[in-house]
């Protein structure tokens, strides 16, 4: 690989030659390579949206040359666009303030935008990387915005629309299964009957009751901390500055930013990430729910449940021939785990913010942007691999309410608790049917009996 020298305030280092970024990004990637994680589009995405505005703002402000203005933002658009995605080589895993990524970004765009106006890649003139493209601007609120920026344009665009199909899908079922009538289960043991379509209404609601709570976070993401520049009072920034790229970034993503109210609070603290990644985990613990049922009602095929039959999409069984496993629903739950987990690096993340800086932000973007991620990929496979293929056994629910015990419970209005739980007992040591033992002692006329279990299990 050739390489070019460059220089930064700690001397002379090597750059790949084919490199837009230069000797402070080369020295970050050198010094703690931890995990090879780096960020990922989404965030890559929102740190070029604000590069390129604040370019376009600068040059409004009468700060920047238009000229070098200009280079700067159609540099920042490609970055937008993913065009210089693997130019952002440095770790997760860095400055807790997250400056080698924001310093990745000043210098690829600088590069790209000096390869534009000269035709020589890199270098830091005539566009330099802090005193051009990061201008106005400090790692410590421009990375807050973008981790802010990103993870509400996630979750508008992709994972509400995902959890809403889903959800749709879970209502579909909801209809198809209402006069399915099947046995109800509490503790895991018999309860009375229920109706398919409810157990499925039931799921639809949790999944939209989960997109309400995004929404609510929506706007406390909306709240950015471009402005406050070091530590929160705006050094070094044009009083108009935040303001006027907020009002572009807000018509770039369709939904109305603004400048946070307290610049301290909004760059000490990480509360709203907290806060999205508790919805984040909120969905979590629903899917795991849904899916944990939906894998227990489809359990057998002939010694299980089996109450509802899910789509067979691979052999389950090295061994064992014939065998079919819940693949997608354990797919689900083993995502909504690593959400969790997301959830916890998350908090504790929040909890780093030392006077008048976080320092775990790239821990709690990359965490949170994740989260995000994989709950809209796992929701849109759910839907599509599972959910929408689910039939309903229908033969199997009515045959496992007539052998429930449970239906003692609508005799006891006509012959009280005691005696409807003596009845059960004789049933199940008999092994006959609640119905069989009434009509064997002749407790009730059977047109009776008809009517109470009729009126119990399709109330």
């Amino acid at each position: 690989m050739k390489m070019r020298r460059e220089e930064d305030s700690l001397g002379e280092v090597l750059v790949p030659e084919d490199a837009y970024y230069g000797a402070q990004t080369q020295r970050a990637v050198d010094n703690f390579p931890v995990s090879g994680m780096r960020f990922g589009r989404s965030f890559i995405h929102a740190l070029g949206l604000v590069k390129q505005y604040a370019a376009v703002v600068n040059r409004e402000l009468g700060l920047l040359d238009g000229g070098l203005a200009g280079a700067v933002a159609v540099a920042a658009r490609e970055v937008v666009e993913g065009l210089l995605d693997d130019q952002f080589v440095v770790d997760i895993f860095q400055t807790g303030s997250g400056t080698s990524v924001n310093m990745n970004a000043n210098e690829v765009i600088a590069g790209r935008a000096n390869e534009i106006l000269t035709g020589k890649r890199g270098g830091k003139a005539p566009v330099h990387p802090n005193d051009h493209v990061n201008l106005g601007q400090s790692s410590n609120d421009v990375i807050p915005t973008v981790i802010h920026l990103a993870a509400l344009t996630e979750i508008q665009e992709h994972l509400i629309p995902a959890l809403n199909s889903l959800g749709s899908a879970l209502s579909g079922k909801a209809r198809e299964f209402r006069d399915v009538v099947k046995i109800g289960r509490t503790h895991l043991q018999d309860a009375v009957p229920i109706r398919l379509g409810q157990e499925f209404g039931g799921y639809a609601r949790q999944v939209e009751l989960g997109v309400l709570r995004l929404e609510k976070v929506l706007e406390s993401l909306a709240e950015l901390a471009l402005g406050g520049t070091a530590v929160g009072n705006g050094v070094n920034t044009h009083e108009e500055f935040a303001k006027r790229v907020i009002e572009l970034l807000s018509k770039e993503v369709g939904y109305p930013l603004r400048e946070a109210e307290d610049h301290f609070e909004a760059q000490g603290a990480r509360d709203a990430a907290v806060e999205a990644s508790g919805a984040l985990k909120t969905v979590a613990v629903s899917l795991t729910k849904i899916a944990n049922d939906i894998r227990w009602l489809a359990s057998g095929p002939r010694c299980g449940i089996g109450e509802i039959h899910i789509p067979s999409l691979q052999p389950g069984s090295s061994i064992m021939p014939g065998k079919v496993n819940p693949v997608i629903p354990e797919v689900v739950i083993q995502v909504a785990a690593q959400v969790i987990g997301n959830d916890a690096a998350v908090t504790i993340g929040g909890q780093w913010g030392v006077f008048e800086l976080n320092t775990m932000l790239p821990l709690v973007a990359r965490n949170l942007l994740e989260s995000i991620s994989l709950l809209t990929r796992a929701a849109s496979l759910f839907r599509d691999k599972c959910v929408a293929g689910i039939q309903a056994d229908r033969q199997r629910c009515e045959s496992n309410v007539e052998r429930s015990l449970a239906l003692v419970t609508y005799l006891v209005p006509a012959i009280g608790y005691d005696r409807a739980a003596a009845l059960a007992g004789e049933a199940h040591e008999k092994g006959k049917t609640v119905r069989e033992i009434v009509l064997e002692h002749g407790i009730l006329p059977e047109e009776e009996l008809d009517r109470l279990f009729d009126y119990g299990i399709h109330r």
